[in-house]
């Protein structure tokens, strides 16, 4: 019943998509220009709606009689046949209608080339489909009759509202896994149109893999594919074939949604301009670094997302003619300006960035008068005038949620740029307020107005001129407020309130509040009526000469960072969960002044050189109870830290501390820590006697501890949990602890051990049956000439990696060949390394990446190299960041 459900709502939604076209104004407009028979469309709408009539009954039956199930197939088909005349009838329409506005000059074979549907539309041609398509459908219509189809009450199909870009018929869904099995199959039917007919949408789920010609050739075939998009890749920026994108996208003309989100593609293809009836086309994170100007050819776009293209810094010219485009991502990208004329797309609902220039005005923006959601206008230093700012009406954007309003750079007409401000006054609704880089000496007198009753984030950056803050605190529903670099502001006062007689409570809704980088701050006037007792985030950063001590709060979350000058109350904030203190150099202990912090779960101290300990008296031992989350670093005078204090402590990392020399463990007390890291500690000579009795342990990580002898003693039994070990500029390691490493380890990774390295034949590898990936970089093991020695890795390895060994020469094809189960590989920095194995790498690999490998990177070459042969069967292959297309 789900998939009747399903089934229905798709083709519904076509219905409706064509009931619309035929009802358009520029359709009509075009058939009375074009003198075409206006009487077709009326008759095609008419059997349109005699067939809408019936669907419930015929969505009801196919479930028993195969008839009526083959009626509904056939019907599906030819609805979206239909669909695609129709939108090609519209398409010309709009084409008319923009070149009408935009008159064209000298026609370039490639243009003409694009307009693939230009004999459609003599008057006796287009009138005979027309005809043809109407009379199929008649056959449909007859036979509703005979099929015994009635109108029923129930669900109106062709109220449906289902988006245009994303009809997929659910019957016809291929994932990467069964995509190939499944097209092939339908080939060998020996049918080709058996693909046209099924086909219409096409996912391939990436796993990192190379996606190449060979994944994608047998969908050429597909004409009617509407959809095209990738899924999970959430973890790798995969690389498609050029072929694919120049050769086999631009011949699905049928497609109307388009994702290649995430590819490392660099360009798309001019013939891009072919797929016409395209609704969606999706380039985030892309590297591209323009776009052809053939996409303005694509009339019927209503979406382009171009989300962190951040090599992109231009838009096509012509994009304006895009008069179907309702949405517009262009975040993250590095526009210098906007097209000109962009006040023509007046349809747009999204525009995430506009970016004044030169040639470019801010009053383009007053035409758009249904912009939802966010946008960002940046470049505010190239308009001239505040009229042009009057012009751009954003007080009228009632829709839009948040605003970014930027300057490139501090401009010295400061009067200029504050009546510029003045007169982007926008809508009360608004929510989300942003201003960087204002060169005023005053802001105007709507920021921090109570009737903005709706905003609840406001952030000031870098407003260097300003020596007031306006009055925020008026601002029933502000809830996070961020002051940045605001070096002319030396001391927040009553003004930050508001209006001293007002009975209004200030900040009556504030839950975070962060000042950063305020170099002049030196006083912070804290009312007595408990004005941030709402507080849940308070954080300070980079005020050297503020002198303050803490308001009396409930605050959750506490940061202070280079403010010194701040006293440390700890009385005032007794609900405090996460603390953060930074560059205190008069900090010398954290000891029964904590005692307050019951709920205190996360520590984290950093550039505090004076901190000697944790105190270890009786009295003491349950001051830290609540702590779950301990980071210490850069503490230089810091020697050793007693973890029976910490009873509840999971998770703790000790990072360049110079003089940290150990832990200290009472007998017989078990961690309950799961994960620990050791960086940078050059005194640390060894672990507690005994070992670490941590059963919960699952990631341990040890850098830069270049006096290190040993790990913890009895790993493989105190630390059962242990999945993760990774050790790197450690030399003086001599060897993994008696009895092993724990059987749950799947990652190891080791770099610039020397010691450890030499020791290698006794690391007993093959005994640890959850090994999956190893890393290994043995960067002063000069002696290591060949690699690996046979038995040395598990057969369990799914990932290896090899580098930094400078006079390695060769891979020992004994080590490898067991390795069944090998999918990725890594070889880099091994200037020595002249050839791969004879017998070639194992054929369980699918991603090879070999880096800084300058002998052996011209034997890889493709065809002609020495070692190609080797390495051929191989899907990925990415030498020096250069991905090898084999087609």
């Amino acid at each position: 019943m789900a998939a009747t459900l399903v089934g229905g709502a798709f083709l519904g939604g076509a219905f409706n998509v064509l009931l619309d076209r035929l009802s358009s104004p520029e359709l009509i407009k075009f058939f009375r220009g074009r003198k075409l028979d206006e009487s077709l469309l009326k008759k095609l709408e008419l059997t349109l709606l005699e067939l809408n009539k019936v669907l419930n009954d015929a969505e009801e039956k196919q479930i028993t009689d195969r008839a009526v199930k083959a009626w509904l197939d056939e019907l599906k088909d030819a609805v979206y046949h239909a669909e695609d005349l129709v939108d090609e009838i519209h398409t010309e329409a709009l084409r008319s209608k923009v070149e009408a506005e935009y008159p064209r000059g000298k026609q370039s074979l490639r243009d003409s080339l694009i307009s693939t549907f230009t004999g459609l539309f003599d008057r006796g041609g287009m009138n005979s489909k027309l005809e043809k398509m109407i009379g199929m459908l008649d056959h449909f219509v007859k036979a509703k009759d005979v099929l015994g189809l009635r109108e029923v009450a129930g669900r109106n199909w062709s109220q449906t509202r289902v988006p245009t870009t994303s009809l997929v018929d659910e019957s016809c869904v291929y994932g990467r896994e069964n995509d190939k099995e499944a097209i092939m199959k339908l080939l060998e039917d020996g049918n080709p149109h058996s693909i046209a007919k099924k086909v219409r949408y096409f996912s391939f789920a990436r796993s990192g893999g190379f996606d190449s010609f060979e994944k994608f050739k047998e969908i050429k075939e597909a004409k009617c594919l509407r959809t095209f998009l990738p899924l999970n890749h959430r973890y790798h920026r995969g690389c498609l074939s050029k072929k694919v994108v120049d050769e086999i996208l631009p011949g699905l003309i049928r497609l109307r949604l388009l994702s290649l989100s995430e590819y490392a593609i660099k360009e798309l293809p001019y013939s891009i301009g072919n797929l016409i009836h395209l609704r969606f086309l999706d380039l985030s994170r892309t590297k591209i670094k323009e776009l052809p100007e053939s996409v303005c050819k694509l009339y019927n776009l209503e979406t382009l997302l171009l989300f962190e293209c951040d090599l992109l810094t231009t838009l096509p010219a012509d994009l304006v003619k895009l008069i179907s485009l309702r949405r517009l991502d262009l975040r993250g990208t590095n526009l210098k300006e906007m097209p000109m004329n962009m006040s023509r797309l007046k349809d747009l609902q999204q525009l995430t960035d506009f970016v004044v220039g030169k040639c470019t005005s801010i009053n383009e923006l007053g035409e758009f008068h249904y912009l939802l959601g966010t946008i960002s206008i940046s470049g505010l230093q190239n308009v001239k005038s505040s009229h042009d700012a009057l012009e751009a009406k954003m007080s009228e954007k009632k829709h839009l949620e948040k605003l970014v309003l930027k300057w490139d750079k501090t401009t010295e007409d400061s009067q200029n740029t504050r009546d510029v401000l003045g007169k982007l006054e926008p809508h009360t609704n608004l929510k989300h307020l942003e201003i960087k880089n204002y060169g005023g000496t005053r802001f105007p007198t709507w920021l921090g107005d109570q009737s903005f009753c709706n905003m609840v984030s406001l952030c000031l950056e870098n407003c260097e001129n300003c020596f007031f803050l306006p009055p925020l605190g008026q601002m029933p529903s502000l809830k996070e407020l961020a002051i940045e670099r605001m070096p002319g502001i030396t001391s927040v006062g009553h003004e930050f309130y508001g209006e001293s007689g007002s009975s209004r409570k200030p900040f009556q809704s504030l839950e975070t509040l962060r000042f950063e980088k305020m170099s002049g701050w030196v006083d912070w006037c804290i009312l007595d009526a408990g004005e941030f007792l709402g507080f849940k985030r308070l954080s300070i950063k980079d005020c050297p000469e503020l002198v303050s001590s803490l308001p009396d709060t409930t605050l959750r979350y506490l940061s202070l960072i280079k403010c010194q000058g701040i006293q440390l109350e700890w009385q005032k904030v007794p609900w405090v969960e996460i603390l953060y203190i930074s560059s205190f150099t008069g900090l010398k202990e954290f000891g029964s002044e904590l005692v307050t912090l019951k709920n205190l779960k996360e520590l984290f101290v950093d550039k505090c050189p004076s901190l000697l300990y944790f105190p270890l008296s009786e009295e003491m031992n349950h001051c830290y109870t609540s702590l779950e989350i301990l980071e210490v670093k850069k503490c230089d005078s810091l020697k050793s830290l007693p973890l029976g204090l910490f009873p509840q402590l999971q998770s703790l990392k000790i990072k360049n501390c110079l003089n940290f020399e150990t832990l200290l463990i009472p007998d017989g007390i078990e961690l309950n820590l799961t994960s620990l890291s050791i960086v940078g500690c050059n005194n640390m000579l060894s672990f507690p006697c005994g070992g670490l009795h941590a059963p919960n342990l699952s990631s341990l990580s040890l850098r830069s501890c270049e006096k290190l002898k040993a790990l913890p003693e009895q790993m493989h039994t105190l630390l059962p949990s242990l999945g993760y070990l990774k050790l790197r500029n450690c030399p003086e390691i001599e060897s993994f602890p008696e009895g092993g490493l724990p059987s749950k380890l799947d990652y190891l990774y080791i770099s610039n051990c020397k010691k450890l390295v030499g020791s290698r034949r006794d690391w007993g590898l093959q005994t640890l049956p959850s090994l999956k990936i190893l890393y290994l970089y043995s960067e002063s093991e000069d002696a290591l000439e060949s690699f690996p020695e046979e038995g040395l890795l598990p057969s369990t390895l799914k990932l290896l990696g090899l580098g930094s060994m400078p006079n390695l020469k060769s891979l020992n094809k004994r080590g490898l060949q067991h390795l069944g189960s090998l999918g990725c590989m890594f070889i880099c920095n091994c200037p020595q390394l002249q050839s791969l194995p004879e017998e070639g790498l194992p054929t369980s690999l699918f991603q090879l990446f070999i880096t800084d490998c300058p002998l052996l990177k011209p034997r890889c070459r493709m065809e002609e190299g020495e070692d190609w042969h080797k390495i051929a069967h191989i899907p990925r292959i990415d030498i020096d960041g250069e991905v090898i297309d084999r087609e």
